[in-house]
């Protein structure tokens, strides 16, 4: 049985989710629906993908058997006003936005609805998200098989209890920030001993892809993979112990605290 998709809001994670959808043949153009107040953004999402494309919010809820509120979180009240007639009982509304926790906005719906709650991240542009994902008691094991199809299209994904939303904030949400920046840094080390910019980049960036994969397939510990690279007296363990020094695992815990604590904030 085929699915319909709609999104209400064409942003980055939006076109990423739907590029998933459609590059991996979970869905054929016909089958996904879009909206956004942007006349160039659903151009140029209809031409890519051959989705179906609308400015009009509620004809996009009445028509996806799986909705995707893909808007900023102060507008996540006035478009659940606006489209709560149109969602069925059947339709699986999926949140994406920070802080928009379900019982809050399964009141908006003055009614039983199908909610999600779903924290991607950006390299869901690329297929390679990290996604967690919390249901309301409404939806099938049917419904979440769905929900999980969507989300592995353009990555991947676990559930967890609504309560560990900040912390996946802090690990993953916003994590490819702190990522950019280390491999910038990274960078600007090559740079200063005379390698080309660009180059740099690409060396750091594929090294760091590399480590990243190395951990999720081998499923060894980050710190047996550190260990096995740190040769005694090797120059590898003495970048490792300047970075001790610097304080680099601290930094990178305080900088998660932080990033938690904003988005608790957020959630109140």
């Amino acid at each position: 049985m085929s699915i319909t998709y709609g999104f209400i809001g064409c942003g980055n994670m939006a076109q990423a989710m739907i590029g998933g959808i459609v590059s991996s043949g979970l869905a054929q153009g016909a089958d996904v629906m879009a909206s956004n107040p942007s006349a160039s953004k659903l151009t140029a999402m209809q031409e890519q993908y051959g989705i179906q494309t609308t400015h009009d919010n509620s004809a996009v809820a009445a028509f996806a058997d799986l909705l995707v509120l893909a808007v900023k979180p102060h507008f996540y009240e006035t478009v659940i006003e606006e489209i709560r007639d149109a969602v069925s009982e059947d339709t699986i509304v999926v949140m994406i936005a920070a802080g928009q926790k379900l019982a809050v906005n399964a009141e908006r719906f003055h009614k039983p609805v199908k909610l999600v709650r779903v924290m991607p991240n950006t390299p869901a542009l690329v297929g390679e998200a990290m996604s967690a994902v919390t249901f309301s008691d409404q939806l099938t094991q049917t419904d979440r098989d769905a929900v999980f199809s969507m989300l592995r299209s353009f990555g991947r994904a676990e559930e967890v209890a609504e309560g560990q939303m900040d912390v996946v904030t802090a690990v993953s949400g916003s994590s490819p920030a702190y990522v950019d920046l280390f491999l910038e840094a990274m960078a600007d080390g090559a740079v200063l001993h005379g390698m080309p910019r660009a180059q740099a980049y690409t060396f750091a960036a594929q090294a760091v892809l590399g480590a990243a994969k190395m951990v999720l397939e081998t499923g060894e510990h980050p710190g047996v993979l550190k260990d096995n690279v740190c040769s005694p007296g090797g120059t590898t363990i003495a970048a490792v112990a300047s970075l001790e020094r610097s304080g680099l695992r601290a930094a990178v815990m305080d900088a998660m605290d932080a990033c938690y604590q904003k988005s608790q904030e957020m959630s109140k």
